[in-house]
């Protein structure tokens, strides 16, 4: 393969070398489905790293995700099983992580799937506990797009970066991160 990503495969902390006053951005994408819709994988290649939160499908979606910096970390949902993926991906998909972790300036960010945290009411708060050492918790699996900044650690859905049931369009989620404060971009492509 052409692309050389750092995926998080059997690791679940990712400390990228950077200095503190750096000001960073990451594309934060889930439920692609084995499709990585081309107008996300643009919005993508613009940012300096990726994170994955699950459901990904096969292994050209991690291929297609090329950042500025080449790292991504991706995360196994619950369809990312050997019955759904190609055949000739399946080592990949062994080594993708349930969760993950990834240090960025100015605090933790936590990558999770989502369908092991209960009941839609409870989704945030259980979140929020299980990932309270973070700035802000990822996660995939509901395909919508959340951004629940009222509370520490913020809770981000990016909703669907592929074609299944995307609810307005294949969408994505754009941190900056620095030591001054973190903020978050919505991008939708309907």
């Amino acid at each position: 393969m052409r692309f050389r990503a750092r995926w998080s495969y059997d690791v679940t902390l990712l400390s990228l070398p950077m200095q503190s006053h750096m000001m960073v951005t990451v594309a934060l994408v889930a439920d692609t489905h084995g499709f990585l819709d081309p107008r996300v994988a643009a919005a993508v290649a613009l940012c300096d790293y990726a994170v994955h939160a699950g459901d990904v499908g096969c292994a050209a979606v991690l291929g297609a995700l090329r950042p500025r910096l080449e790292t991504v970390l991706a995360i196994r949902g619950n369809n990312d099983v050997g019955a759904k993926w190609p055949e000739q991906d399946v080592e990949v998909l062994a080594r993708l992580p349930a969760a993950g972790f990834l240090d960025l300036p100015g605090g933790r960010l936590a990558v999770v799937h989502g369908d092991r945290v209960g009941p839609v009411h409870q989704r945030h708060a259980r979140l929020r506990q299980c990932c309270q050492h973070a700035r802000a918790v990822v996660y995939g699996h509901s395909h919508r797009m959340v951004c629940d900044q009222s509370l520490l650690p913020w809770v981000l859905n990016p909703g669907a970066a592929g074609r299944v049931r995307t609810y307005g369009g294949p969408s994505l989620l754009v941190l900056h991160a620095g030591e001054q404060g973190w903020r978050v971009e919505s991008q939708r492509f309907g």
